[in-house]
């Protein structure tokens, strides 16, 4: 498995978008041109986004350099997943067994559910006053 050239892949979560080119290299991941862990500040979304390269054992294998953009940090860590994921299927189409066994190719598709007239948030109620 020789990788030449740059493979870009895209993910989304939530409301945020990832896009993210890989190429071979030692594994260095970037995201908006910072460390993940400075970017995100929590180890255990730097766990969640290098879950899929452990499970396919391609720690070392693959430099990613990305871009995400709109939600939070948690939606970016989710969407930045997902793309790595879609990223090593196009390198590799034998990963895709492995990483849909994981759950890792399958895209959230959890959103935010729309306000209601009458209520405060989508679900939460004004307070019930009886006089």
């Amino acid at each position: 498995m020789v990788v030449k050239e740059r493979t870009y892949a895209t993910g989304k979560r939530k409301e945020s978008q990832a896009r993210l080119w890989l190429e071979p290299g030692k594994g260095k991941i970037e995201v908006n041109d910072k460390s993940p862990l400075e970017y995100f500040g929590r180890d255990t979304l730097v766990m969640q986004i290098q879950r899929p390269l452990e499970v396919t054992n391609t720690l070392r294998a693959f430099d990613f350099q990305g871009k995400v953009k709109g939600g939070g940090i948690s939606g970016q860590a989710g969407a930045f997943r997902l793309a790595i994921a879609r990223a090593l299927v196009k390198v590799n189409e034998e990963y895709r067994h492995i990483l849909r066994r994981e759950g890792l190719l399958t895209r959230d598709p959890r959103i935010k559910e729309r306000k209601k007239y009458g209520l405060a948030k989508a679900r939460k109620r004004y307070q019930f006053s009886k006089r």
